[in-house]
């Protein structure tokens, strides 16, 4: 099958890219009129120097969709690598879309634009394209140096209503430094809400989503109220599961039904639940700072997965998450005690 890189296979299923062109990720036009591309770079856990580098090689491959958050603490960085590949002439602002997040212990409407204006001068890119609430569940604040990646064992809820820190996002909207605003780990019944008692409806829900969550029913209720869902964690997290298989759920990626489908279209198993997430109507950020990984990520654009295939990959649903947020299951605003 034609490839738009220029390719040598090594092994069944897998590609060395020695050359590479770069390939760039068809867009999804969202309720606002805004497009965002069906593929980003995710940045959990890249630091200081790794992510500088992850973040500029993922724009030399084609990646113009950026996700992080201000928990991560790797804002600077990415906001940095932009500004350098601007300055090289390899884009425009313009053509790359950055979402960055609302941690839960600024959900205070007196705190939002505070941490969005933070967000702002960490990237220094002049807009953020959008803002996600990073979860439904408030906590009380304090500080604004969130720890990461070692979130605090002890976190104290408040009775904030996210609600309520939505509308102080939707405040964000007027000041023309913002396009769109999101809402991440929500489930169907929060998303609802959302919808029905505020005025901006979210341009997009991000969750866990993988083969072994793939969330059909949340995303087809999402796409019934124009919202789209953008998948974290979409190769599930084999790091995790090698560390804690018992309490950690199998990723799909050496499953043999899946390496038969890669081999069916030279694609690595990775790719193959990539083009999966995608035709099934997600929007997935695969993590990597793996050069080879980065550009096989994006390079999923030349073939489809037949109604067959689909079927073999549903197949791997458990409904079991990898990121159940456990420290926060007492919480008012948990989202995980419904089906989706």
């Amino acid at each position: 099958m034609h490839s738009l890189y220029s390719v040598t296979l090594t092994v069944a299923g897998t590609a060395s890219y020695s050359k590479m062109a770069p390939v760039e990720a068809p867009k999804v036009k969202l309720n606002n009129g805004c497009e965002m591309p069906v593929l980003g770079l995710g940045t959990w856990l890249s630091r200081e120097g790794e992510a500088v580098a992850a973040v500029k090689a993922a724009i030399d491959a084609g990646y113009r969709h950026i996700d992080t958050a201000y928990l991560y603490r790797n804002e600077k960085e990415v906001g940095q690598a932009i500004r350098e590949k601007i300055a090289e002439g390899v884009i425009k602002r313009e053509d790359i879309f950055v979402t960055t997040k609302l941690w839960n212990g600024y959900h205070d409407p007196a705190h939002v634009e505070e941490s969005f204006n933070r967000s702002m001068s960490n990237l220094d890119i002049g807009y953020i394209d959008l803002y996600l609430m990073h979860t439904p569940m408030s906590y009380q604040f304090v500080s604004w140096e969130p720890e990461n990646p070692d979130i605090p064992s002890v976190l104290t809820p408040t009775k904030v209503d996210y609600v309520d820190t939505w509308r102080a996002m939707e405040k964000l909207l007027e000041t023309g430094k913002l396009k769109s605003i999101g809402v991440s780990n929500f489930n169907s019944e929060q998303v609802a809400r959302i919808v029905k008692e505020c005025n901006v409806k979210p341009v997009t829900n991000q969750v866990e989503c993988n083969p072994g969550l793939n969330q059909r029913k949340l995303t087809e209720f999402c796409k019934k109220l124009g919202v789209t869902l953008t998948a974290y964690s979409p190769l599930g997290r084999p790091n995790y599961y090698e560390k804690d298989p018992k309490n950690t759920p199998k990723p799909a990626l050496d499953d043999p039904r899946v390496l038969e489908i890669g081999k069916k279209y030279n694609k690595t198993p990775g790719q193959v639940i990539l083009r999966y997430l995608v035709d099934i109507g997600t929007i997935p950020v695969p993590k990597s700072s793996n050069l080879e990984r980065l550009r096989q990520n994006i390079d999923i654009f030349d073939f489809k997965l037949t109604d067959a295939e689909i079927k073999i990959m549903d197949g791997f649903n458990t409904g079991k998450r990898t990121v159940p947020f456990a420290l926060s299951a007492t919480h008012k605003y948990y989202p995980f005690n419904i089906e989706f």
